[in-house]
Parts: C-alpha cells; structure tokens; sequence
C-alpha cells in the first residue's frame, strides 16, 4: 500500500480524509504541526476542554490563524478550515467526519470517545496508550463488529512494538516477550531504540 498516493488521489478527487482531533497536548499537537501540510486529509476540528490552550497550540504548531477561524463544523466543512471545540462528542457525531484521533492521555474519556466514534461509524487512531492498555482489546472487537478500524497511531510506542512483533513473527522468529524497556531499564537509553523485541 502506498499512503502517499492513496492520499494524493484523495486531494485530487477533492475527497480529503476528513480528521476530528481530540486532545491538544503533546502527540495532539505534533500531529496538527504535520496535518496541515499532508495533502488528502482535513483536520476538520480539535476538540479540547481548554479551548485557549488548543488555540494556542495550533499556533505553536505553525498555523495560521485564519486556518483555524472556523466558526463552526459546517463553517470549517465548507472553508476547509479547522473549528476548535470544548465538545468532542458534537464533533465525533458529525456524519462528514471519517477518522476520530483519540490523544487525551485519560483513559476514561479515551474509552467513551473510542465508543461514541465507534457507534457513529468513525474509525478511530488510539494515541491514547492508557486507554488502550485498559481496553483495547474490547475496543477493537467492537470496532470490527461494527465494520470500522481500530489502529494504534504509527511512530507512538505501542504501535512501534506491535510493528517489530510482526516483522519478527514473520521472519520465523518465536517472540518471547516484547515491549518499552527504559523506564526500568536505564541503560536500555544507550541503545538505538526504546522499544525491544526479544525472539527465539
């Protein structure tokens, strides 16, 4: 599969993949600093309870300010601007919205988002670890009953880990155990990468 032009043929049929971000924090925001510039998607909205930081954050990020003017969800669709918004359940509930990026850090208002996107029929990007470590097993049995995807965010740690797992699976390797190992691991931080696959 090639994202690049799955994309590029999405910008051109002007079809974006429209995008619903919740949480501007840390991942939420380094996303935004790309999502701007990555032809073939529309962050339509950024939900956040602190409307001022989200605001702010898009402009860390390298955003314009008129790019996130929206006035509302109809405004943005129709500008293809972003509307920033205290109210992630309106913007999970817009039927125009494709894909809902949970990176709140919480994990129950991760767990609630994941299954209001999931009866609305969006496909959901869990950046929000401590959501999935709780749930994400359930979460993603829900997501496939109801015939949309539940992802890991490519690059964050868990995402990375499942990555390596199946490069080593199918390399013939039996995986012992895998997982991030420089909390406890100090010298683990020397090495080239936080993440370990162990193999036999």
């Amino acid at each position: 599969m090639n994202l690049h032009a799955k994309l590029r043929e999405r910008e051109a049929a002007g079809k974006p993949v429209t995008v619903g971000i919740i949480g501007a924090g840390k991942f939420g925001t380094m996303y935004l600093s790309q999502a701007r510039l990555t032809a073939g998607t529309h962050a339509v909205a950024v939900a956040d309870l602190d409307v001022g930081r989200a605001r702010s954050q898009l402009k860390t990020a390298g955003w314009p300010a008129e790019l996130y003017a929206a006035t509302s969800l109809d405004d943005a669709h129709k500008k293809r601007a972003t509307f920033v918004t205290a109210d992630a359940d309106a913007m999970i509930a817009d039927p125009r919205i494709e894909v809902i990026i949970e990176a709140t850090g919480v994990p129950g208002a991760g767990i609630h988002h994941a299954l209001r996107a999931i009866e609305h029929g969006k496909h959901i990007v869990m950046v929000n670890v401590e959501a999935d470590a709780v749930a994400g097993p359930l979460l993603a049995r829900k997501a496939k009953a109801a015939g949309v995807v539940y992802s890991l965010a490519w690059g964050d740690q868990p995402a990375l880990i499942c990555e390596q797992v199946d490069w080593a699976r199918a390399a013939g390797f039996k995986v012992i155990s895998a997982g991030k190992g420089t909390r406890y691991e100090p010298h683990y931080h020397k090495g080239t990468s936080n993440n370990s696959v162990f193999a036999a």
